[in-house]
């Protein structure tokens, strides 16, 4: 698999049921404008996937392949435990009279702080380092395929969406990743 689909496959997967999944949801509801929305996760995500997966770089300098193969088994195995525990989102009134596109780029810069879509991209970066801009890529391209059916559909979603079933079937596949990555 490429280093961009790894990427896309990852982040996308993990975003499920992620906070900043919920948070997309409650700024669609509160602002009902999705493009400044949407601009906004793509531009947050650009920032802060660029600087996790500059830094996962920097980590992969210090750590031998092998080493780097079982943090990512490891993490992959990780990242399907914590999918299984549902996020909660805080209600940050602050921010919320900014507008659509300042309060969504802020709430989603910092909501990715030390999320789990960030520690994937460290891992990714530290994991294919000389791939950093098709890691970045694809992390963005995922957090999008994972955010923008939320901003666009809005309310509706969050209703019917069974999401327990869908973190545990995240999860089986987090595992099956971490799994396939031991293998080779």
């Amino acid at each position: 698999m490429s280093v961009l689909a790894i990427s896309i496959t990852t982040v996308s997967l993990a975003e499920i049921g992620d906070k900043t999944q919920l948070l997309a949801l409650l700024l669609a509801s509160r602002y009902r404008k999705p493009l400044p929305i949407i601009a906004a996760i793509f531009l947050a995500t650009v920032a802060n996937h660029a600087v996790a997966a500059w830094l996962g770089v920097l980590v992969s300098d210090l750590l031998n392949p092998d080493v780097l193969k079982w943090v990512l088994v490891v993490s992959f195995a990780l990242m399907a435990l914590w999918i299984l525990i549902p996020d909660r989102l805080d209600d940050n009134e602050s921010i919320s009279n900014k507008g659509p596109f300042v309060a969504s780029f802020i709430a989603f810069f910092v909501a990715e702080i030390g999320d789990k879509t960030q520690i994937a991209t460290s891992i990714l970066g530290a994991k294919f380092p000389d791939a950093l801009w098709m890691v970045i890529l694809g992390t963005t391209v995922g957090m999008l395929l994972a955010n923008v059916p939320v901003v666009m559909i809005g309310k509706l979603s969050a209703d019917r969406l069974p999401l327990l079933l869908i973190r545990r079937v995240t999860a089986a596949l987090f595992m099956l990743m971490a799994v396939s990555a031991a293998i080779y």
